[in-house]
């Protein structure tokens, strides 16, 4: 079972990454960007198990260590058998 998890500086959070990329893109004249939000996507491979059962597990990892909940939001969707 694959998981992707996206994690991304919560909306009050400045996020300057996002700021450098918005002007970048300005300058080369992509003038309709209003603005950019810089996240991450992680990927994980699991052993075959219950889709609640990974759930469970996926969010205790984002929790404990693979976000920052404070600062940062995260969702994940899952892959089974190559779909």
């Amino acid at each position: 079972m694959k998981v992707k998890i996206y994690t991304k500086l919560k909306e009050s959070v400045l996020d300057p990454q996002g700021q450098a990329v918005t002007g970048g893109l300005r300058n080369l004249g992509f003038n309709t960007i209003k603005s950019v939000r810089i996240g991450k996507v992680i990927d994980i491979e699991l052993d075959d198990m219950q889709e609640s059962e990974a759930q469970t597990l996926i969010k205790k990892m984002c929790e404990q260590l693979l976000a920052n909940t404070v600062i940062e939001d995260y969702s994940f969707t899952f892959e089974i058998d190559g779909k």
